[in-house]
């Protein structure tokens, strides 16, 4: 060991001293977790009795490093040379190009086509995200309503509060909409929300719990490429995108023993702010997460309440009372709105992980295999576990390992009970149903009865990438005769663990382009105002390229139907179902597009079909030449009203004579 190294090593604490085979880390967890081995020592001693000179998850102190230091001052262990003499804003910069180069790999296939290619298996959530972002566009250009639009799902409308609309992240990526179009925004906020999400966690995690870069980058790296994370890559740009999740709980911990309590508690009201309007669920399981972290600390050391609970409690206090001022109009729209909805859909309200599904590796990862996976998971986009057996012994050793760290407990205990959570209302092994999961007892719960219970796995799935970044940490400390070997060995544990679910590209299918006759601007010459164009088939769950055909024009163009959730039948409070008001002449044409039958069609369906046409203020309907089943969906749509004409590559009805 170098001089310099011993140097930064952090002095022996009287109450907590390394042994010979362990180091004690001062970067921990604050406020509760005071003194420099406050989280990884077994004594149960009073916290004033414990050292206060660690560094914390609080602002660096006067004698932190300065950024741009060089790393062996801010590194307390030996690393590379080559590696300790770069600063520490170019380790960080190398660290985030590779977590930037793993998330091009991940969406490389899609970046091909953007607007051709699609995540494989569902492609509704793509384009519904693409008609959030194009909202966006109206939002600033036009100074539209942001939580509300008439311009699907016309003339009742969508709430989008209620929908995450991604204002948080759609109205940044307004410049790139109006320059490259909402397919382009939507693959580059999946790639930014990979890689910034694994950076946000390195940050934070070099920062303020551990000493290695090594063991940043590979708790960073889980966090943002968990198979959880892939998973959602697909389709849901908003749960992937989790970059302010480490500083939202950063000063949650810096509240437990802040000397300015009101100041970081609006400080930390402005992440939340942010966070809901990225996304309300991933905002309430973080505050979930750090609740049960916090209790199972306290439950093993309730002396530590004591000097905590005073800052804590303003903060909090401050927090909801800034947060909810600045979000009190939002909610209100989302419950109290129009087309506000209570509960999701029945269709959703159960997903629940499988037990298996924690043992076997994801779908998109290399050792992944869809079909194995097929019943263990509601579907490919809600894969939240899925760690591999190597991954999950791996785990469970690391727990066993650092058994006496009172982080390491905490961090277990909250990961296990998410992981229950998850299970949903009844639990299965390999699609057996064993017995009822406990979280039949809290689905009717105010705001949990709109979580998604299969997505606890996303907080099993931080967890384990801290308990990661900490056995890094602490098997890159010891300090043995042969310190080289104990690295190898476990660098040789991290790739048998994470080598079966490393990060695969995305598979993806084409889809049909936006029309000649809508990119071309042909359908202007029909479509009023206060008018809608038709797609056909009507826009529902399972059709939604009108939806991508109106996002490509920013939304010039007000469409019925749709894929988004509203109350059931269109009355505000009710509970939420996909899509609107039913349609039965859509539904009709649904089915032929699916099976190529044309039905049998008689007076009262024409004249029920006309009445819609009415209802939607409709000017023409749009069939694209190139649709499946066009010829007979063609024939059945002329049955109902009369012929249509072709033009450019769709065929067109102009139905403003039906409608008016």
């Amino acid at each position: 060991m170098t001089p310099a190294e011993s140097r930064a090593l952090p002095a022996p604490h009287s109450e907590a001293a390394a042994g010979s085979d362990e180091m004690v880390s001062y970067r921990t967890p604050v406020g509760l977790f005071a003194g420099p081995a406050a989280l990884t020592s077994t004594s149960t001693a009073p916290v004033e009795a414990r050292g206060a000179t660690g560094s914390t998850l609080a602002a660096p102190t006067e004698d932190a490093p300065p950024e741009d230091a060089p790393a062996e001052d801010a590194v307390a262990v030996p690393t590379r040379a080559w590696w300790r003499r770069w600063t520490r804003r170019r380790q960080h910069l190398a660290v985030g190009g590779l977590f930037l180069l793993a998330a091009l790999w991940v969406t490389s296939r899609i970046w091909l086509d953007p607007s051709g290619r699609v995540a494989s298996l569902y492609t509704g959530d793509p384009a519904q995200v693409q008609f959030f972002l194009a909202h966006s566009v109206r939002v600033v250009l036009h100074g539209e309503y942001p939580f509300y639009t008439e311009q699907f799902n016309y003339p009742d409308g969508v709430n989008l509060m209620a929908n995450t609309a991604v204002l948080a992240l759609g109205i940044p990526m307004v410049p790139v909409t109006l320059l490259f179009g909402p397919a382009v925004s939507f693959v580059l906020l999946v790639t930014l929300g990979l890689a910034g999400t694994a950076m946000a966690w390195y940050l934070m995690l070099s920062r303020n719990l551990v000493r290695t870069p090594l063991a940043a980058a590979v708790g960073g790296w889980f966090c943002g490429f968990s198979p959880a994370m892939l998973s959602h890559a697909s389709w849901h740009p908003n749960i992937i995108s989790q970059f302010l999740l480490p500083f939202i709980v950063w000063r949650v911990l810096v509240l437990t023993r802040s000397r300015r309590p009101v100041r970081d508690g609006a400080l930390l009201a402005l992440l939340v702010v942010a966070q809901a309007f990225i996304n309300e669920e991933i905002l309430l399981f973080t505050a979930l997460a750090c609740g049960v972290f916090l209790l199972a600390v306290l439950a093993q050391e309730p002396v530590r309440w004591r000097a905590a609970w005073r800052p804590l409690g303003a903060g909090v206090v401050t927090c909801a009372l800034l947060a909810g001022a600045l979000l009190a109009y939002p909610l209100y729209v989302q419950f109290a709105g129009p087309m506000a909805y209570h509960g999701l859909s029945d269709a959703v309200r159960d997903y629940g992980n499988d037990i298996a599904a924690f043992f076997a590796p994801g779908s998109p990862t290399l050792g992944g295999n869809q079909r194995a996976n097929i019943n263990l998971a509601p579907n490919y986009s809600e894969e939240n576990a899925f760690f591999g057996w190597s991954l999950s012994l791996l785990a469970i050793g690391i727990v066993v390992w650092l058994r006496r760290e009172l982080i390491v407990r905490a961090l277990a205990a909250t990961g296990l009970f998410f992981a229950v959570l998850s299970l949903g209302e009844r639990v299965s092994w390999w699609d057996r149903e064993l017995v009822s999961g406990p979280w039949q007892w809290l689905v009717h719960l105010p705001l949990l009865d709109a979580v998604v219970p299969t997505r606890f796995g996303l907080i099993t799935s931080v967890v384990i990438g801290l308990l990661l970044a900490l056995a890094v940490e602490r098997a890159w400390a010891l300090r043995p005769a042969d310190q080289r070997t104990v690295r190898m060995l476990t660098a040789a544990g991290l790739v048998f663990a994470l080598l079966p679910i490393a990060p695969m590209p995305l598979r993806v299918v084409s889809r049909p382009p936006v029309p000649d006759f809508i990119t071309a601007d042909r359908w202007r010459a029909y479509v009023g105002p206060d008018q809608t164009l038709v797609p056909i088939p009507v826009p529902s769950m399972g059709n939604t390229h009108g939806m991508r055909w109106a996002a490509a024009t920013n939304l010039d163009f007000k469409i019925p139907g749709g894929y988004f959730l509203a109350p059931r039948n269109g009355n505000t409070g009710d509970p939420g179902r996909f899509g609107g008001r039913p349609s039965g002449v859509g539904q009709a044409l649904e089915e032929v597009a699916a099976t190529g039958r044309t039905p049998k069609l008689d007076d009262r369906q024409r004249r029920r079909f006309t009445d819609e046409l009415r209802h939607w203020r409709a000017a023409i309907l749009v069939l694209p030449v190139r649709q499946h089943n066009a010829e007979p969906l063609r024939r059945t749509v002329e049955e109902l009203v009369g012929p249509g004409h072709q033009e450019l590559d769709v065929w067109v009805w102009d139905v403003r004579g039906l409608a008016g």
